[in-house]
């Protein structure tokens, strides 16, 4: 799963539908054999649609205003908006 994620992340640029089969195929196999995926895999996900998000090429990536310092990513595929809190 990490290398299929790292290749989908290196591939986003150039090839968005093989980096979007990429991370299909890694969510699958977790799925399939009941692997949970680590944090730093699951964030590059959409909470809403399941897609995979590269951040700042189909992601937008932004920082909170609020007293709770976070990161607010917003899916350009469905329009979700999400936030990551910084501890």
């Amino acid at each position: 799963m990490q290398i299929l994620i790292d290749n989908a992340i290196s591939n986003a640029r150039t090839d968005p539908e093989l980096s979007q089969r990429q991370a299909s195929i890694a969510r699958r196999i977790s799925s399939k054999y009941k692997i949970r995926m680590p944090y730093d895999l699951r964030i590059v996900f959409c909470k809403k649609c399941k897609s995979f998000i590269a951040p700042g090429l189909n992601s937008r990536i932004r920082l909170g205003r609020a007293s709770v310092k976070s990161i607010r990513i917003s899916c350009n595929f469905c329009g979700h908006t999400y936030r990551k809190v910084i501890s």
